[in-house]
């Protein structure tokens, strides 16, 4: 039987919490995967990919973090168990449709894929119609420290929940580009990551401590990174300041640095995998989403 994601989505938020005040049912309608966050508006719907659910188990579930109940979006195969986890980590926007929907097509892929809501302790960023001012009040105030440790507690909830966690990887999105970066170097499990446009450099702070070019000479699993040429935020310079930083750590042995791999889409912008935004950019999506498939396979 071929379900509506959304129309199931509301389905499960109506039947099964009804006693949620409004800000957490709005945080959890994030969660769910309904609808897009408002700052990243206007949408460009004849593009956006709406992946079926049919054969998929799919939908919100709770990730306990000492206490804490951090909501997410998971997809898998229907029935099957003992399944390669794949963390999927969100652009600023949180686990809007878009996230939930690659975690649908990496199910397809034979993936239990999970995407955790990263900022719920910080705010409900689906709400912001300004991006500076979602920067400013709940990105910028996210520790690293508070999502390794959410990302953490969401291997373990795979490890119980049919995944096989000796197979994980983990992929994001321009912020979570970034994570995908830290999470190779953080956990020794992870075998590969593919990280999309995510930041490289950058100040560090106690909210942010160290960068992905700071933790080239420690990583522990290789990263595809696939990156625009013409992204305004990353310029191609941060890029190679990277490759750089990978060859001087795989001269001293690091075999995670000298496997990783850099793929740069000369004309393609910042976002050209979001289907759903004016920057999606459909040759480097495609050739970017075969090429993120392949590398899991090879490593997962």
């Amino acid at each position: 039987m071929n379900h509506d994601p959304i129309t199931d989505s509301h389905a499960l938020l109506n039947s099964t919490d009804a006693s949620l005040t409004p800000t957490r049912r709005l945080a959890l309608q994030t969660a769910l995967g309904m609808g897009y966050a408002a700052a990243a508006m206007p949408l460009v719907a004849q593009t956006a990919v709406q992946t079926s659910s049919e054969g998929l188990t799919t939908g919100r579930v709770e990730i306990d973090v000492s206490g804490f109940k951090v909501p997410a979006y998971r997809s898998a195969p229907a029935g099957k168990s003992n399944l390669p986890v794949v963390l999927v980590i969100s652009e600023i926007f949180g686990v809007h449709e878009y996230i939930a929907d690659v975690t649908r097509r990496l199910a397809k892929e034979g993936y239990l894929a999970i995407a955790p809501e990263m900022f719920v302790r910080q705010g409900d960023p689906s709400q912001y119609k300004e991006i500076a001012k979602l920067q400013a009040e709940i990105i910028t105030k996210v520790p690293d420290a508070q999502v390794m440790a959410d990302l953490d507690a969401t291997v373990k909830w795979a490890a119980q929940n049919g995944g096989n966690t000796n197979k994980l990887a983990i992929t994001g999105f321009c912020w979570g580009g970034r994570i995908t970066w830290l999470y190779a170097e953080h956990n020794p499990k992870v075998k590969a990551g593919v990280a999309w446009y995510g930041r490289l450099e950058g100040q560090s702070n106690a909210i942010t401590p160290k960068h992905p070019i700071e933790l080239a000479a420690s990583l522990k699993a290789p990263v595809l990174g696939l990156y625009g040429g013409a992204d305004t935020g990353i310029p191609v310079t941060s890029v190679n300041n990277m490759k750089e930083a990978l060859a001087q750590a795989a001269s001293k042995g690091n075999s995670a640095a000298k496997a990783s791999e850099f793929v740069l889409y000369p004309d393609a912008p910042h976002a050209f995998h979001a289907d759903y935004r004016a920057s999606f950019r459909a040759a480097p999506a495609a050739d970017g989403w075969s090429r993120a498939v392949a590398w899991l396979k090879q490593y997962v």
